[in-house]
């Protein structure tokens, strides 16, 4: 009897559950609709043989590299680059840095230093504090696309300079 409720139950269980039901699949076969879309360009750039051109549909964070260990401690970390961009409406684009210090992840966002909408190249930065005794395993160097349209990025640079005496901790989590 009890073989035969729990038969029963399953098959039960088995007509209520609902199929589900494919809304859009996506080919692979062409990557035009993809976004965003990564390219070198060797036409617009401003120094070397390219710059790296990004194409988006839609807000985006594309990382640009990793920095592993580098030699930094009580110093300012500075990430910074040339941008051109091609945005549409309110659009905007700035950098990124993650610091990977002590099994913790912390960022700095450049905000206060933007482009958007069509700009020609601009240097934009993002810095990071590193106090004594803080040293970053790894650093990611990000750039992030807020809205749909064109940005190239060049000239990448990862620098440090000493702290200037009594300043705080800036790391952010």
């Amino acid at each position: 009897m009890r073989r035969g409720f729990v038969v029963v139950a399953v098959l039960a269980l088995v007509s209520v559950v609902a199929r589900a039901e494919d809304l859009k699949k996506l080919s692979l076969d062409d990557l035009s609709s993809a976004s965003p879309k990564i390219e070198a360009d060797a036409k617009v750039k401003v120094e070397g043989a390219s710059s790296l051109k990004i194409t988006t549909q839609w807000p985006t964070t594309v990382c640009l590299g990793e920095v592993a260990g580098p030699d930094i401690e009580n110093a300012k970390l500075v990430y910074s680059a040339q941008v051109k961009t091609e945005l549409e409406g309110t659009g905007t684009a700035f950098l990124e840095m993650w610091a990977h210090v002590g099994g913790g992840q912390f960022f700095s966002r450049g905000m206060n230093d933007v482009v958007s909408q069509r700009t020609d190249w601009k240097t934009i930065q993002t810095p990071f504090m590193f106090q004594k005794g803080q040293k970053p395993d790894k650093v990611t160097l990000n750039l992030v696309i807020n809205g749909k349209g064109t940005v190239w990025v060049d000239d990448v640079v990862l620098s440090k300079e000493p702290l200037k005496g009594g300043m705080g901790s800036h790391l952010h989590t």
